[in-house]
């Protein structure tokens, strides 16, 4: 059996999301088309990483049309609009590709995305479906958007909670580095500091508002050293993981630890450091999978990717991102045809596809943990997981998997 064949046989096996059972061969011979609108960046703040993400995601719908939808009887048709990361032009856009695309579905980029139209698609009833971690300000009941990982405060916390278990120790002291030039980072740091203020594990020692590129942050790092922190929380950006490093060395806590996320992570921080490493001993914290494994299925899933679909993207972070979120869409589209039928599918059914059954981590190649969508918030609240990715010795390297997420508060 080839490569291809292999994966089908793996995706056909996987569960609830690819259920076993024959549609009319009329539909088979000729599948019902269907389109999918995708966001994109190609000109703005993330126009030179965008090819990575979108090379993924493109490359999984090539795969489910050939693998999958041709045995259920659909076809995606996957077009990007270039939305500069841009709240104004997204909303600009969107009411032309609505009436032109008709997409059953959205794949978003990021905050401006949610922004533009989080008060228009439950009137348009096209659900948006990210691939980034969320925000405690979008955490609402009934959504039309969605994210596969819980809030940036919840990843940061599942950090903290597993880094205190590793040193042993009762209370883990942190130090949150922030801005206040975006409500996203305010956001993080409230929603850490609410857990804090209920939970004795973990102490907030400092919230640190900076210059969102800050050149020089040697006196607030000093400071929050000689309160005890243990380690350093950024989600913000690379200027900010690289000033609080250089802040470390010159207060001579080269030691302590920074832990990052996935869009300011290890690789992109390392490089504007001068190598990985500069960041020996810090962490990388999200709910995908992580470059650092090799071995596993989502890896050998992306290697198919590869050498039979056309990926020239290397095996990354962005391209995780890219990859994840069209897994697990392309799975509420199968779990949305099981219930209505090939020929029935709507963006209000795919949304409903999502609430309709578990997608488990088996069905999403190891790409995501399992995930079990409600109408309780945009993203699982309950069982998720994270992995934690390390440099040790020079290297990227994964220093635990499935780290449980804590329960965190709405804050």
């Amino acid at each position: 059996m080839n490569r291809i064949g292999r994966f089908a046989s793996t995706a056909l096996l996987a569960g609830a999301a690819l259920i076993a059972w024959a549609l009319p061969a009329s539909l088979q011979a000729a599948p019902v088309e269907y389109n999918v609108a995708g966001f994109a960046d190609y000109s703005g703040p993330y126009a030179d990483v965008m090819p990575l993400i979108s090379d993924g995601r493109k490359a999984v719908f090539v795969w489910w049309n050939k693998e999958v939808g041709a045995k259920l009887g659909v076809q995606l048709n996957f077009k990007e609009f270039d939305t500069r990361y841009d709240t104004a032009q997204t909303a600009s856009l969107w009411p032309g590709v609505l009436a032109d695309l008709k997409p059953i579905m959205i794949m978003g980029l990021g905050g401006p995305d949610v922004a533009a139209l989080r008060q228009r698609l439950p009137d348009d009833k096209v659900p948006l479906m990210m691939s980034t971690a969320a925000y405690g300000f979008a955490w609402q009941p009934e959504t039309w958007f969605f994210n596969p990982r819980p809030t940036y405060a919840h990843e940061a916390l599942a950090f903290a909670e597993w880094y205190r278990r590793q040193k042993g120790d009762k209370t883990l002291k942190v130090a949150v580095i922030s801005s206040e030039a975006s409500p996203a980072y305010i956001d993080i740091a409230k929603g850490i500091e609410k857990y804090a203020s209920m939970n004795p594990t973990v102490e907030v020692v400092e919230t640190v508002y900076t210059a969102v590129q800050p050149t020089d942050l040697s006196s607030q790092i000093r400071r929050v050293v000689r309160k005890g922190a243990q380690a350093l929380l950024i989600q913000t950006n690379t200027a900010v993981v690289v000033a609080s490093k250089r802040g470390l060395e010159s207060a001579g806590q080269g030691g302590i630890p920074i832990m990052m996320s996935s869009h300011n992570g290890l690789a992109a921080s390392g490089k504007a450091l001068g190598g990985l490493e500069q960041l020996e001993g810090s962490f990388e914290v999200y709910g995908i999978a992580s470059p650092a494994d090799t071995t596993g299925s989502a890896y050998k899933f992306y290697q198919m990717l590869q050498q039979d679909f056309g990926v020239k993207a290397p095996w990354n972070i962005l391209a995780i991102q890219g990859t994840e979120q069209a897994l697990y869409s392309v799975r509420a589209v199968e779990q949305a045809v099981k219930k209505v039928g090939a020929g029935n599918l709507t963006g209000a059914t795919v949304r409903d596809g999502l609430y309709a059954a578990r997608i488990s981590s088996a069905d999403t190649f190891g790409f995501l943990p399992d995930l079990s969508f409600s109408n309780e918030g945009p993203f699982p609240v309950r069982g998720l997981t994270v992995n934690v990715t390390t440099i040790k010795d020079g290297k990227y390297t994964l220093a635990a998997s499935a780290v449980p997420v804590p329960e965190v508060q709405k804050w």
